[in-house]
This record gives C-alpha cells, structure tokens and sequence, in this order.
C-alpha cells in the first residue's frame, strides 16, 4: 500500500488563512472560544488576534476541553483509535456559567471525519440542557434562544463524513482540501525542516 500523500502547512500560511476567514466568523458574534485540544489551541489563539468582544473591544476568553480521535493515550485500547471519540478534558465545574446565553465558537484544526465535531456539540448541548434545569423556569427560554454554538475549522477535508452537526450550528471554515494526511507545524519536532518541505511542495505545484 502507497503512504498517504502528505500536505505540509506552515505557521504563516494559518496565520493568513484565519486572518482571511475572521471578518466571516465575526459575524456570528462568538462570546467565547472552545478550542478542541491540541490541534484547536493555536488557532484559536490566533483568531483572538483578529476577533474582538465588539463592545468593549477586549479579547475573547479562551477555554479548552481535550478530545482524542486518532491518538493512542493512556487507557485506550486499540480498537478505540480511530473509531471511539475520547473524552480527555472538559470545562470544569462551571460549564454552567461558561455556556448558558452565551455564544460559543468552537475551533479546531481539521474535519477529517467530523466525530470529533459531532461528539463536541452532543456533549455541550447536553450541559447545556443540565444547566436550564439549575435555573428558575421564569429564565430558562430566554437563556435557551440565546445560547448558540458555531464551528470554525482551519481546514475542512473533502470526503464523505461519519459525523453529523445540528443543521442550526453554522459551520465555518478556512479552507476546503483534498483528503491528504495533513501536517502541521505544530505537530514537527524539526521545523525548519518542515518549512523546506512545504516550501519545497509548493514549487512543484
């Protein structure tokens, strides 16, 4: 079997393409960011760059939960890799206070499959629906219309998708490719070296 055709990013061109895509995603108003961990925390963090709170023009708050898709970690087994979305960190005690009539931009780095993307949204409409149920009837419908999600991904990869996102979730992204094995620069232990190949790709286009 042929190894997967490889496509390098660099640091540079992500910083460009989520500078392009944020005047799109400013649109949906997000209050806060959920980045997805690891592949969502550089992005998301470039994107508080470019994406301001409009009303007093502070940064918008970060907050992170860990999902694993395609690693091997501690406690998994073989046979989860790839088919099981696990669950490795999430908001805390005051998930609560964080989402409920809020919106909430959750970010990652690629849909590859969507279970990742899919798992994220169930599990945060369902603490959502805990959450309504800790406050006074009298608040839970205007609590509920104003809580919103959105999902941005830097690149979304052309191919038939596992997952399913809610159809009132917009779904935003930098850029659509080909179903390569994506690499990114965060992920090298050589970076140099990885910027000559990407570089070294791109004249052979």
């Amino acid at each position: 079997m042929a190894a997967p055709e490889h496509l390098r990013m660099t640091y540079n061109e992500i910083h460009n393409l989520i500078r392009a895509t944020a005047p799109k995603l400013a649109e949906f108003k997000p209050d806060l960011f959920i980045a997805i961990g690891g592949g969502g925390f550089f992005p998301a963090r470039v994107l508080r760059t470019f994406l301001k709170d409009p009303s007093t023009k502070k940064n918008i708050p970060i907050y992170a939960i860990g999902l694993s898709l395609y690693e091997s970690l501690p406690g998994t087994s073989a046979e989860q890799i790839g088919n099981e979305v696990v669950r490795t960190q999430w908001l805390g005690p005051e998930t609560t206070r964080i989402l409920l009539g809020k919106r909430a931009l959750i970010v990652d780095e690629v849909d590859d499959s969507r279970k990742t993307l899919q798992y994220a949204i169930a599990e945060l409409q369902k603490d959502v629906e805990r959450g309504l149920e800790t406050v006074p009837e009298s608040e839970r419908e205007s609590l509920a219309a104003k809580t919103k999600f959105a999902v941005f991904v830097v690149h979304n990869k052309l191919k038939p998708k596992l997952g399913e996102l809610p159809p009132d979730v917009p779904y935003y992204t930098g850029a659509e490719v080909e179903d390569l094995w994506l690499d990114y620069p965060w992920e090298a232990v050589d970076i140099e070296e990885h910027d000559k190949f990407a570089a070294s790709q791109k004249n052979k286009q």
